[in-house]
């Protein structure tokens, strides 16, 4: 079995220990992993079958749990590519978001951040969600380019504001609030431009804490009731429950 679905299946995790985990996934370190390093590591999970990243006595296999979930795909086992494993989440994004923040000037600084931020979050999605289905590359392409184009421009305001408040609405709402509480300081008054770098600092430190929040929420595999499916499902396994990849 793929370890990283072994992983996810056999460590039962509440809501708080996901946390702590993807808090350890989404180290900035895990993007500059090299090949073999993670080679490594993988090899050392397939031959340790009985391994557990609670396994305080042996700090390798630990390691090796966390370079093999921040870096392979449970579904393909393949590499991530480094912009979209959970860890560049954070520094891709925050700058969107902030960018969409800033007074629009023009109609090109109001739609750049939306064309960016969907862009690269659509293709996050797709590369890092359930790969049990082949879609051919066309259809990829299709749907990404449907999602990118609805959300960034025949959404304008309305869909736009509910986007952001269902993925990144904290990140938004509470630099706002820190802005409007600070604007009425004298400190403002003297260093008007400190308010960019408050707003920016916000943005990223709430990010920071809404990212693996949000990838918390649900177990990262999910199950289902062999009835529940197709026959044709059905007919192909004995098993009466089975598991899926819910995506990141």
């Amino acid at each position: 079995m793929e370890p990283n679905v072994r992983f996810w299946i056999t460590e039962r995790q509440s809501f708080v220990q996901r946390f702590l985990q993807w808090m350890e996934l989404l180290d900035p370190t895990n993007l500059v992993l090299s090949v073999e390093k993670i080679e490594k590591s993988r090899q050392l999970l397939l031959t340790n079958q009985d391994a557990s990243v609670h396994d305080l006595e042996d700090q390798g296999i630990q390691e090796a749990w966390k370079r093999s979930l921040s870096t392979v795909h449970p579904d393909s086992s393949k590499l991530i590519p480094v912009p979209f494993r959970p860890a560049a989440l954070l520094p891709f994004t925050a700058p969107m978001v902030f960018l969409s923040l800033l007074s629009v000037k023009s109609l090109k600084s109001m739609i750049l951040p939306q064309v960016s931020f969907y862009t690269y979050t659509t293709a996050f999605n797709i590369i890092n969600g359930n790969a049990s289905y082949n879609r051919q590359s066309h259809e990829s392409v299709l749907l990404g380019t449907g999602v990118i184009a609805s959300s960034t421009f025949f959404g304008a305001v309305k869909d736009t504001a509910t986007s952001r408040v269902v993925l990144f609405g904290t990140s938004a709402f509470i630099p706002e609030v820190f802005s409007y509480f600070f604007k009425r300081t004298q400190f403002f008054q003297q260093y008007p431009r400190s308010l960019w770098t408050l707003k920016l600092s916000c943005t990223i430190l709430v990010m920071g804490l809404m990212v693996p929040l949000s990838f918390s929420i649900f177990p990262q595999i999910g199950r289902i009731q062999c009835s529940m499916l197709e026959k044709e499902i059905q007919s192909a396994t004995e098993e009466t429950e089975l598991f899926y990849n819910r995506g990141v």
